[in-house]
């Protein structure tokens, strides 16, 4: 028969193996997020220099489009960055709950040790997951706006070539 206190044990066991993929997640989550913002910047600086069309205008050239087609070539464009800016905060609260546990078991003991060990990780976690979405959140907005006013300008074109042509 299964006791609660083995219960108990079985759960953490199982949670404190998301532990090391949380982190890995939300390293990669700050590396992709320093990414786009490093071309953010970049393509910032184009922008000032009056580069206002980018890949959309490129696609859209490509392509036999219609409105609704660029919005979805919008939406898979900007999907990634939209998950890390979503999901990055869950991952560092998984971050910090799973070592929370033996934090609070080696404070029980006396080990302040072991509890700083623990608390490292959690408030790390933590904090790396917040920067991260928020910078991406950011960047996020950033270029929404930017490829909503790229299509803009397309559909203007292809308006005044109606119009010119009609």
């Amino acid at each position: 028969m299964m006791t609660a206190n083995s219960l108990e044990t079985i759960l953490y066991q199982i949670s404190s193996v998301f532990l090391w993929p949380a982190l890995l997640l939300i390293m990669f989550a700050l590396c992709y997020t320093l990414f786009s913002a490093g071309k953010l910047m970049s393509d910032s600086w184009l922008r000032r220099q009056g580069h206002r069309r980018g890949k959309l205008s490129v696609y859209a050239k490509d392509t036999a489009w219609a409105s609704e087609d660029l919005e979805l070539w919008i939406m898979r464009e900007l999907e990634l960055i939209r998950l890390v800016s979503r999901v990055t905060p869950l991952l560092g609260l998984v971050a910090t709950l799973i070592p929370m546990g033996p934090a609070l078991l080696s404070l029980s003991e006396n080990n302040t040790a072991a509890v700083g060990q623990n608390m490292v990780v959690a408030f790390a976690g933590v904090t790396l997951a917040l920067i991260a979405a928020s910078l991406s959140f950011s960047v996020l907005n950033i270029r929404r706006r930017w490829l909503f006013e790229e299509l803009r300008l397309i559909e203007c074109d292809a308006e005044s070539q109606t119009v010119d042509g009609g």
